[in-house]
C-alpha cells in the first residue's frame, strides 16, 4: 500500500530588503542609515601587499584590515572605527587570553569595496552602497593616518598575502 506524502506547511518569508531592514532597526547602536563603514580585521604574524609584482608594503605581528567605505560615511564614521580597530583586545595577554589591545604592533590596511557587495537580488554583486572612488580615497587616507597604518595602493589590484594568527577575524562597523 502506497503511502502519500505530505509536505510540510510552507510560511511566507519577507523579502530580502524587509529582513535587512529589520536587522538593522534591531541592531544595538543603529544609526538609522543603510549602511556604515566596514572593517573586516584579522590578527596576522605578517602580511603584505603586492602590485604587478612589486611589494608596496608589509607587516610582522599585527593586523590587517580590509576596509570597505560606504556612501553614507564621514569623517566622524573613519574616525570611530580607528579608534575602535586601535582598542581592540584581540591579543593574548600572559594568560594566553585574548586581552591585550594593538600597543606597539603593526596595522596593514586595504582599501575593499567588494565589502559592500550586495547579491540579494542574483548571483552578480551590486556595489551600489559602496562610496564613489574620490570620497572612498579620503576616509581611506584618513583611517589609516589615525591607525597608523601602512597601505595598499587605493584603487589597484592587489595581491595580499597573510599569515592569520588564531585565525581571529571580526568584522567591525562604525
Amino acid at each position: 500500500m502506497a503511502r502519500a506524502r505530505v509536505s510540510p506547511p510552507t510560511r511566507a518569508r519577507p523579502s530580502c530588503e524587509v529582513r535587512a531592514a529589520e536587522v538593522r532597526a534591531a541592531a544595538p547602536g543603529a544609526r538609522g542609515i543603510a549602511s556604515v563603514m566596514r572593517a573586516l580585521v584579522q590578527r596576522v604574524t605578517s602580511a603584505s601587499v603586492r602590485v604587478d609584482r612589486e611589494q608596496v608594503s608589509a607587516i610582522g605581528p599585527g593586523l590587517l584590515v580590509l576596509l570597505g567605505v560606504a556612501r553614507e560615511d564621514d569623517a566622524a564614521a573613519a574616525d570611530h572605527l580607528a579608534a575602535k580597530v586601535r582598542a581592540l583586545r584581540v591579543f593574548p595577554d600572559e594568560d594566553g587570553r585574548m586581552n591585550e589591545p594593538l600597543g606597539d604592533r603593526e596595522v596593514l590596511c586595504v582599501s575593499q569595496f567588494t565589502l559592500y557587495g550586495d547579491t540579494a537580488r542574483g548571483n552578480r554583486p551590486s556595489f551600489i552602497a559602496a562610496a564613489p572612488a574620490e570620497q572612498a580615497q579620503l576616509l581611506y587616507e584618513r583611517f589609516c593616518e589615525r591607525t597608523q597604518a601602512r597601505r595598499g595602493r587605493f584603487g589597484a589590484h592587489m595581491h595580499v598575502e597573510l599569515v592569520n594568527d588564531g585565525p581571529v577575524t571580526l568584522m567591525l562597523e562604525s
